[in-house]
């Protein structure tokens, strides 16, 4: 597996429609948080649609039966993410990944370094959809979210074959996945 460059990623966005609305350039600098294509990889969007978790209702979380009741749905340019809490926002792109490539998704580090961690699991070969994003406010104050910014990037990892069942082939409970999509089993 070889981790792939800006020149590829243009060519699998334009051909094979791998990231829409793809943004050609790195786009921001100075002005936002940057998104957009850079050199080995993409830095994604996060929409401007969340899921604020508060504990207010319930003691425990129990990923194989999440209450929407631990979150607060929140629309806006600007989200707030109360101190040492999380929210899961989705990505402002849909994304494609063929079946011989395996995405990784890393925080950046404008929001690392306030402490604002983004997790993301890998994009499986042939899995297809808007990325639901986990954000965690590690710090014991507010910290703000911009709407339609960078949130994190994405790396795409080529190998030299096709898996043998793709996310696709397996029919995985997280495929073609449209809005924030919280835990299913």
């Amino acid at each position: 597996m070889a981790i792939k460059s800006d020149r590829w990623i243009r060519m699998m966005a334009q051909k094979h429609k791998m990231i829409e609305p793809f943004i050609d350039r790195n786009v921001g600098k100075g002005e936002a948080v940057s998104y957009g294509l850079s050199s080995y990889g993409y830095d994604l969007r996060v929409a401007n649609e969340f899921k604020i978790f508060h504990n207010a209702l319930n003691s425990v979380i129990d990923p194989k039966k999440i209450s929407t009741d631990s979150f607060i749905d929140f629309k806006g340019d600007v989200c707030i993410i109360p101190p040492n809490s999380f929210a899961l926002a989705r990505s402002v792109e849909y994304f494609r990944i063929p079946e011989n490539v395996l995405a990784i998704c890393v925080g950046k580090s404008t929001y690392a370094r306030c402490g604002i961690i983004t997790n993301v699991t890998p994009f499986e070969p042939g899995w297809e959809g808007y990325v639901t994003l986990e954000i965690s406010n590690t710090t014991p104050l507010p910290a703000k979210i911009y709407a339609n910014e960078g949130l994190c990037q994405v790396l795409f990892l080529e190998s030299d074959e096709v898996c043998e069942v793709s996310y696709k082939d397996k029919q995985g409970k997280y495929q073609q996945q449209v809005g924030i999509t919280l835990p299913k089993v």
